[in-house]
């Protein structure tokens, strides 16, 4: 691991200034520290946000809520008002990493997370998103848990994050502290699919800081489902966080993300396109899981993750509509 220089931020104002050329945040540093372990990133300095202000969750008087980013997971999957309103993620983020990484874990840290691939990790292999126009060895190599949808010739690697897939479906914003002030974003504007840029996980700009997550109410029963290889501790094959409301028979609304999928979390908007006034049956929920994955390219080693998120989607629905097999 390189030298590298540590400063503490006393707030988000100081932070920015503290952030230059060369220097990252540190939230948890979950991530972060492994990738600088690998010499994958190679930061000259760490500027300290994790005990910045931001660790408090907020619920609203309409049933919203807003967590703030330097919340650790740990505690935002044991709120109890999180447990209750928004079930999906709480689900979401116990289903991800072990109890001691989500203590340390950080909900703004959780979000930039960089995308899962062996060939990045691996500093002896080329990779794009490490140097640019070095090319992307996964595409004929090892690729049986990388991306199906939205990938490009530059990149097919998948984002990590359990959480990320439940603020997707749940139509969260962003709280952005930049140079220009305070601003918003939806969170399926936050992470981007590669195209021919894959060194760019987000859109946020240099010295951009995430201060809070802004989550809507729900109103609906909820369910984050996670097919991976092992019991604990994996990342997902892939994964669905799904909402549903059924008013006699009928899909009065559904939120539906995947992940495990993609470049960053999917929403799902061609299949919620395709169920809401639909009945709420089986037949229904296949259609409009397979109009979603037409849009899916697998590669030679994974394309069985196509009938897995198309199964994924139908069980986790016809659990939330309380639908019985025909």
């Amino acid at each position: 691991m390189r030298p590298f220089a540590y400063e503490r931020a006393t707030s988000a104002e100081d932070a920015l200034e503290r952030h230059n050329d060369g220097a990252v945040y540190l939230g948890g540093g979950t991530n972060l520290v492994d990738l600088m372990r690998l010499g994958v990133e190679v930061p000259s300095r760490l500027v300290d946000v994790a005990h910045l202000p931001y660790d408090e969750i907020e619920l609203l008087p309409d049933g919203g809520l807003v967590i703030g980013a330097a919340v650790s997971n740990s505690a935002l999957a044991a709120d109890p008002s999180v447990r209750e309103g928004h079930p999906m993620l709480a689900q979401a983020v116990l289903a991800g990493a072990s109890g001691q990484i989500r203590n340390l874990a950080t909900v703004g840290g959780n979000l930039l997370q960089r995308t899962r691939c062996s060939y990045f990790q691996d500093t002896a292999k080329p990779c794009n998103k490490r140097n640019p126009g070095s090319g992307c060895p996964a595409r004929e190599g090892e690729h049986h848990n990388l991306a199906i949808l939205g990938h490009s010739q530059a990149c097919v690697a998948t984002h990590p994050s359990d959480m990320a897939v439940a603020l997707a479906a749940l139509g969260a914003t962003v709280r952005i502290q930049g140079g220009a002030g305070e601003r918003t974003i939806p969170i399926d504007e936050l992470h981007r699919l590669p195209g021919d840029e894959p060194e760019r996980d987000t859109t946020l700009e240099a010295g951009d800081l995430i201060t809070a997550v802004e989550v809507p109410p729900l109103g609906m029963p909820s369910r984050y489902r996670k097919v991976r290889e092992r019991a604990s501790f994996a990342f997902a094959l892939v994964s669905v966080a799904a909402a549903l409301d059924v008013e006699d028979g009928v899909v009065r609304d559904v939120r539906l993300a995947l992940g495990g999928v993609a470049h960053k979390p999917w929403r799902a908007w061609r299949a919620e396109g395709a169920l809401r006034g639909a009945e709420a049956a089986g037949e229904s929920f296949l259609r409009a899981a397979e109009a979603e994955l037409e849009a899916a390219e697998p590669l030679r080693d994974n394309a069985y993750k196509v009938p897995l998120a198309r199964n994924l989607i139908v069980r986790t629905l016809m659990e939330l509509g309380g639908v019985r097999e025909s």
